[in-house]
């Protein structure tokens, strides 16, 4: 059953890059309107949240993309499960951090807001 492995953990590999921010395309196309949902929806129930629900959903789909991929990669190399490490898991939110900060200078900047602010009249 090695080759269920392999294929499973290929997908979740896949899945992983896409979240993740190591192509060039992605953060706009992948995690940006990911987070952007995200921060809609908390604004809906308490708009002062927008601003930390963008940040905190960024950098969730970019920790959930390095778990992934790592995941999957160690499942289509290895012969047998092996555990994420706590150092695995540092690296991967270390490397999240310094792209959360991206979005934390587009959110001060006013380029990314809550969307009814998209749709006033000035």
């Amino acid at each position: 059953m090695a080759w269920k492995r392999k294929v499973s953990g290929g997908i979740l590999a896949v899945i992983g890059y896409v979240l993740s921010p190591l192509s060039w395309w992605n953060d706009l196309f992948v995690n940006l309107p990911l987070a952007l949902v995200f921060a809609w929806l908390v604004s809906l129930f308490y708009r002062p949240a927008f601003e930390a629900s963008v940040i905190v959903g960024y950098w969730l789909t970019n920790v959930l993309g390095f778990v992934l991929m790592h995941k999957g990669a160690e499942k289509v190399l290895s012969t047998r499960d092996q555990k994420y490490s706590g150092r695995d898991f540092l690296r991967d939110v270390g490397i999240s951090l310094l792209y959360t900060a991206l979005i934390a200078i587009l959110l001060k900047l006013k380029i990314l807001q809550p969307i009814q602010s998209y749709f006033r009249n000035s």
